[in-house]
Order: C-alpha cells, then structure tokens, then sequence
C-alpha cells in the first residue's frame, strides 16, 4: 500500500477495474497462508485444460487475450516460439530483505 500511497498516478490497490483509471494494479490481498498466484505453465482445473504461459508486451496489448488462450495442448508450441529465455534478466541469487524489513518499522 506504501507503493500505491507514494505513485498515486500511476499505482492502485483499487480491485474494480473500472476504479482503476488506468492504473497498475498492485494486488496486496495476496500476503495470507493459502493465497498464491498462478505460476507460469500451470494447468488450470477448467474444461480444455487452460495453461498459463509467460507472454510477451506485444502479446499483452491484444484486446482479444483470455486467461484461456493457450492449452495444455499448446504448451509445446509455445515452447518452441520462445527466443528468448524468459527469466533472462531475473538475478541468479536472491537478494536481503532486510533493509525491507527496517523500512515499515520506521514510518512507524
């Protein structure tokens, strides 16, 4: 919340889309035992078998895009239409957190 308090103009934690105006959407609901989100290449528990699969910016502007786009039947194909590595600029180790941590305790 401290994110969307600080870039009101460009970050909400406002659920309705039409509440949004635009803006990025920071999901702060998903910090409790149980609640996760759904991991690239999952397969969801939906008739024809939707799979998630990591798409590009380009892919991401289409107005048509459903969460159902690709199957478990498509995975392989879009295996093969990857060029790139997907996690390429993802840092190989992890990172503190504790510099993190410090920060809430601090606004007090």
């Amino acid at each position: 919340m401290a994110l969307a308090e600080r870039h009101p103009d460009r970050l909400t934690t406002a659920v309705r889309k039409e509440a949004r105006g635009g803006r990025l959407y920071l999901d702060v609901q998903r910090n409790a035992y149980a609640q996760t989100v759904v991991a690239p290449w999952s397969v969801r528990a939906k008739p024809g078998a939707p799979a998630a699969t990591p798409i590009s910016r380009r892919q991401l502007e289409d107005p048509e895009l459903t969460a159902r786009r690709w199957s478990l039947r498509d995975v392989a194909g879009v295996l093969e239409q990857l060029r790139s590595r997907p996690w390429a600029g993802v840092p190989g180790r992890g990172r503190s957190l504790r510099a993190a941590r410090r920060r809430p305790a601090a606004r007090g």
